[in-house]
């Protein structure tokens, strides 16, 4: 499978092992599944004879149905960094929803399913267990990645859900934080004649399953991760002020507590090869 127009791939922390043993596709969905799902992803490694590799990403505020292993599990939002240890032969095939599309197929609040990994049976019925079954029956060695799509399509295809205008206006706020760099606190998200405050707050948490809050600062740190690894780097204060912080110091805590290092020491190693590391806990 070749990368399709999904575009570039935000959040990724460190640079990945190079082609000879790893893959990333990412592969947009039929048209008519476009309002829920953001793409198709899916990672093979070959790592027999290399070191273990420690990949590490900040989320996004999305859901996702990942296949590994002989089983699934759907995914909510990940509040902290993201860690997986490669290693081996492996491969994960996946399904990412759009902020605020996995709610309309379960009516669950999507806010229950934050920090945890759930079996998809109890959500989607009896009958994701006959996908995980069917896409985990493909051939891992070959590229089977538009059998597994055609087959997830199909499921979610008979489970289209019926209109929601709040999913529409839910991911219209987070295309706005995404895109406009002016957004670096909710209020900048209110309009005249639109939702207030409290009832976008809990629009996020039922659609999204993070704060706006959450979701604003998320994308600014994407944005300050993908600028920290251009040579040379950006001066620390002008970053900080552009992403809407006060200040340098409340960015570089933040960047800290999220990424796991200073900013100054993420831009030494983020341009370069990492080293090996151990699963983070």
């Amino acid at each position: 499978m070749v990368a399709s127009s999904a575009g570039p791939a935000r959040g990724l922390l460190y640079p990945r092992p190079d082609a000879r043993h790893f893959a990333h596709a990412r592969v947009l969905p039929a048209e008519d599944l476009r309002p829920w799902v953001e793409h198709f992803w899916a990672v093979r490694w070959d790592l027999r004879e290399q070191p273990p590799f420690l990949q590490q990403n900040l989320p996004h505020p999305s859901v996702h149905w990942t296949f590994q292993d002989g089983t699934s599990r759907i995914g909510g939002v990940h509040s902290g960094r993201f860690s997986l240890l490669l290693e081996g032969l492996g491969g994960v095939f996946g399904i990412k929803f759009r902020p605020g599309g996995f709610f309309p197929f379960v009516k669950t609040p999507v806010s229950t399913l934050t920090e945890r990994t759930v079996a998809p049976a109890p959500l989607l019925g009896p009958e994701a267990l006959t996908l995980e079954a069917a896409i985990l029956a493909t051939d891992v060695t070959r590229d089977a990645d538009a059998e597994r799509i055609h087959l997830a399509e199909a499921f979610l295809r008979a489970r289209l859900p019926s209109a929601d205008p709040n999913v529409a206006l839910v991911q219209g706020l987070v295309t706005r934080i995404l895109e406009d760099r002016a957004v670096t606190k909710v209020e900048d998200l209110l309009t005249p004649g639109g939702p207030g405050l409290r009832t976008v707050q809990r629009l996020f948490s039922r659609y999204v399953g993070v704060s706006p809050k959450w979701v604003i600062q998320r994308y600014r740190l994407h944005e300050a991760a993908e600028r920290l690894k251009e040579v040379p780097p950006p001066e620390l204060t002008t970053l900080a002020l552009a992403l809407g912080y006060f200040d340098q110091a409340h960015f570089i805590r933040d960047f800290r507590r999220v990424v796991g290092c200073p900013p100054a020491e993420y831009a030494r190693r983020a341009p370069g090869p990492v080293p090996p590391a151990r699963r983070s806990p």
